[in-house]
């Protein structure tokens, strides 16, 4: 399940959880239509690439302080982050574009393969 960080104590809580997994950080706003657009195929790929990453969201009205952290300017807005550094980032509601993305940054395929680390 995609998770909704409250806060940015929560969101640093989660970094440490997500140990050396992909961490995938969806800044959204509940207004915006390309991210409600977007949704349902974030919790696809959290189950798909359940072992590779983990997907959490940022409602970016909630939480000001971590898109002006991040230089959020438009919504959806993915950060792509490995060992609380980001590796990658990109905007707009691209399913196969953020899949790509997935794979470039964990090197494989989804769940169902298995890649050397």
């Amino acid at each position: 399940m995609v998770y909704v960080v409250k806060d940015a104590a929560d969101f640093d809580s989660r970094l440490d959880a997500a140990a050396d997994k992909l961490v995938v950080v969806d800044f959204f706003a509940t207004w915006c239509g390309p991210c409600k657009v977007i949704a349902p195929k974030l919790e696809e790929f959290q189950n798909k690439y359940a072992d590779k990453l983990v997907i959490i969201k940022v409602d970016v009205d909630e939480c000001e302080d971590l898109a002006a952290k991040y230089n959020i300017s438009s919504m959806p807005t993915f950060l792509f982050i490995k060992n609380k550094n980001v590796v990658d980032q990109f905007s707009g509601a691209n399913a196969d574009k953020l899949e790509s993305y997935f794979k470039k940054h964990t090197g494989g395929t989804g769940s169902d393969s298995t890649v050397p680390i």
